[in-house]
């Protein structure tokens, strides 16, 4: 069964750090493009960075550049994302997401539950 499971969230200070981890099982993990998303309370979800398969091009929402870094271990199955400076207004469930597009247009798109991330001021 395909899924991926993030964890490392929880409760730090302004202006610390935080690296979440999320591991993928049941699908070619290294084929998919991984990201991590966002969702505060009363806001949708949000694109926080992504990584590719491949080459592992990476984005970042302008909210997290400079301050936030996606990685990935194919050979584990694994995505990061190192968060750094952290304000309060990052608080959020934060979630991972591993999606493939073929170009025949089927996608697979498999979410994680969430984790937690509080910043305190």
């Amino acid at each position: 069964q395909e899924q991926v499971v993030e964890s490392g969230g929880g409760l730090v200070q302004f202006g610390g750090s935080l690296r979440l981890s999320c591991a993928g099982s049941g699908f070619t993990f290294r084929s998919y493009t991984m990201s991590w998303y966002r969702q505060a309370p009363g806001k949708e979800r949000e694109l926080v960075a992504s990584i590719t398969s491949g080459p592992g091009n990476t984005n970042y929402a302008a909210s997290a550049a400079g301050r936030f870094t996606i990685s990935r271990d194919n050979a584990k199955n694994m995505l990061y994302l190192q968060m750094t400076k952290l304000k309060p207004e990052d608080t959020a469930v934060y979630y991972c997401n591993a999606r493939l597009e073929t170009r025949w247009g089927t996608t697979w798109d498999y979410w994680g539950q969430g984790t937690q991330v509080t910043v305190s001021s």
